[in-house]
């Protein structure tokens, strides 16, 4: 139980700490290209990710895997996942961008049925698809304005793209916990990422300013602090159960929009909001309130055959 509840905990810690780097993200884009974002983010998240390592006693021991192709199959899908996101945070406010991401926890579910062989209460299931009702409140706005922006257009196909790709990363990282430590997937994760948006160098870097340097510079190490925490949450729980607390990152994205950008949502985003966040109380209070009713009805009719 003690276990359950860290990873309820770590996954609320990562969901908190990957918005502040999407909020990073979000502004250096206003500066450097995606690539070299990811180049940033993943290679600065090294410093937490290797600290964490010695930390644990586990470096460099924890280097040396017996599952080198597994690293590479889960670190191609959060390549490509990372991409898609910060292309997409890159034209959309962070709650429109954070909202598609939310596609992703419902992709989880079946993928951690087949793949994972998990097998989620009714309560997960209800949800799940309370969360993707209030996600798609949270587009509607935006998706019943006429004569959509190219750039939206292109936020939010990017935004698609990741929520597929998250979907499958994460049930990879699941299956990598069996026989992995949490610091030995965020590593070769943050490593094949660095490479990968390096390899964008030639299409062309900014030199760029202090001011989005250190935004640079932050997306990593909230990231590698994030990456540690969500890898040590599906290491203690259900990748089913963990998936509708990412909701809560709804509540960071909306409070970062009016506090930084001045964007004030409108009432069915507000709403769309709400059901985010019952989504999670559904998760968390649901299975236990079901399992608790057939009991208060057994007594009842043992109570009526007794009178």
């Amino acid at each position: 139980m003690n276990t359950f509840w860290a990873g309820i905990g770590l996954r609320l810690g990562a969901t908190g700490l990957f918005a502040v780097m999407s909020l990073f993200v979000r502004l250096a884009s206003f500066e450097a290209p995606v690539g070299q974002i990811m180049f940033w983010r993943s290679s600065i998240a090294l410093i937490p990710i290797v600290l964490y390592l010695i930390w644990c006693n586990q470096f460099p021991r924890a280097l040396r895997t017996a599952r080198p192709f597994g690293h590479i199959k889960r670190s191609t899908f959060g390549l490509v996942a990372m991409f898609f996101s910060f292309l997409s945070l890159s034209y959309l406010p962070l709650a429109l961008a954070t909202a598609l991401g939310f596609l992703a926890p419902l992709l989880v579910l079946p993928i951690a049925m087949v793949m994972l062989r998990e097998k989620p209460g009714i309560a997960v299931f209800v949800a799940t698809f309370a969360g993707f009702g209030g996600v798609f409140l949270m587009l509607w706005p935006t998706l019943s304005t006429p004569g959509l922006d190219t750039g939206v257009v292109i936020g939010i196909a990017a935004g698609l793209a990741m929520a597929v790709t998250t979907a499958f990363a994460k049930a990879q990282i699941k299956a990598l916990t069996s026989t992995e430590s949490s610091g030995t997937i965020a590593f070769y994760f943050a490593v094949i990422c660095a490479l990968g948006g390096l390899l964008t160098l030639p299409f062309g870097w900014v030199n760029p300013s202090l001011e989005a340097l250190t935004y640079l510079i932050g997306a990593g190490l909230t990231g590698g602090l994030a990456h540690i925490f969500m890898t040590e949450a599906l290491a203690r729980a259900p990748a089913s159960t963990l998936a509708a607390f990412e909701y809560t990152a709804m509540i960071w994205a909306l409070l970062l929009d009016v506090t930084i950008f001045g964007v004030l949502p409108q009432p069915v985003s507000l709403f769309g909001a709400f059901l985010i966040v019952l989504a999670a109380a559904i998760v968390m209070f649901g299975d236990k309130i079901i399992a608790m009713l057939p009991t208060r009805a057994n007594k009842q009719a043992a109570t009526a055959s007794e009178d």
